[in-house]
């Protein structure tokens, strides 16, 4: 198990919650834009946020930025040391850094002391695309050893300044050696893990990257903290974190919709209702399953094992309770009385 590490309010390892993770694609220099971003990520059910930080003018805005978001703030550099330190003075929660990008040890030095000064933790993030040109040589090539050993030797330098609030994040576009990177380094650290796969891609392949890499990372109980990496709006990014979790067990809540692959039998906009009932259950806080089936041949049958369920048919539905057809409506009324049904759940 790994050791607990705080950001800000929130704890990862230790066998804490996985908690989720996004990154804000605002100008982070855009205090109101970015605010904006953060709330509606953390209404969503981000846990911690990271925004970019590429000039001073983006770590001073983070001071305010922390007095308005209601989650933590880290703060992602990339080259420039003065702007982790800066970022650190304003208030991040925690930093995101790749030391081999930073330069010199006594560039590193100077942002752990500022770290250490504040107990702020130190997020050591080695991707595939910055693997050290002598590891390369080493390994014959771009391999899951030389990450791990990138990683490492990165964790050890800062650890050799004295200083072990950190958390470890490897990451490569090649989902397998990112799997197989996880489960060599696991065993051998005992800082929590931020999971993910990097630049994953666009909503469907990216989301079939992350799926996959995070489902087999997850199930062998590595990983602290995750971040779905998806080209486009960052709430599709929770979205996808959350089921992810959820279809692993590892967390609970919240309405899971079901539905049939559309048939020869379907009578109804199958496609636009299952979306709309996605979309209208996302604010409701139940821990339930509600299937969306398309005809009420198999409807009832196939609904069993949801809590509740509808199914269409000519001009109107079915709406189904615990396996058992409980009324028939017209199909313009279907939506409004499934979410009535759920809104008077507890009274059932």
């Amino acid at each position: 198990m790994t050791k607990t590490v705080k950001i800000g309010s929130k704890v990862i390892g230790g066998g804490n919650p996985i908690l989720i993770q996004s990154m804000t694609n605002t100008k982070t220099e855009d205090v109101a834009a970015t605010v904006a971003q953060i709330q509606k990520l953390a209404a969503a059910g981000c846990d911690i946020i990271r925004c970019a930080v590429p000039t001073i003018e983006a770590a001073a805005a983070l001071t305010e930025i922390k007095k308005e978001s209601p989650i933590p703030v880290v703060a992602d550099i990339h080259f420039d040391y003065r702007l982790a330190i800066a970022a650190i003075e304003h208030g991040a929660d925690k930093i995101r850094i790749n030391p081999g990008n930073i330069g010199s040890t006594e560039r590193v030095r100077a942002v752990v002391d500022a770290a250490k000064e504040r107990n702020i933790p130190i997020r050591v993030g080695v991707n595939s695309g910055s693997l050290e040109k002598e590891l390369v040589e080493k390994y014959h090539g771009v391999t899951a050893e030389g990450i791990v050993e990138s990683a490492l030797d990165k964790v050890h330098l800062i650890e050799d300044m004295g200083y072990d609030n950190l958390v470890i994040s490897i990451k490569s576009s090649d989902v397998m050696m990112c799997v197989k990177a996880h489960e060599l380094l696991a065993p051998r650290t005992k800082h929590p893990l931020h999971v993910g796969i990097t630049e994953a891609g666009t909503i469907i392949s990216g989301n079939i990257k992350s799926a996959i890499g995070l489902g087999l990372i997850l199930h062998q109980g590595i990983g602290d903290t995750i971040r779905v990496s998806l080209t486009g709006d960052p709430l599709e990014e929770i979205k996808s974190a959350k089921l992810i979790l959820k279809t692993l067990g590892l967390r609970s809540g919240g309405i899971e919709v079901v539905s049939c692959p559309t048939c020869g039998r379907t009578k109804i906009d199958l496609i636009g209702l299952a979306n709309q009932v996605e979309t209208m259950v996302a604010d409701i806080p139940l821990d339930l399953k509600v299937a969306v089936m398309g005809c009420v041949v198999n409807g009832p049958g196939e609904a069993k094992e949801a809590d509740i369920g509808i199914a269409g048919g000519i001009g109107e539905g079915l709406i189904i309770k615990h396996g058992e057809v409980y009324k028939k409506v017209p199909e313009a009324e279907l939506l409004e009385s499934l979410r009535y049904e759920l809104l008077h759940w507890e009274e059932n």
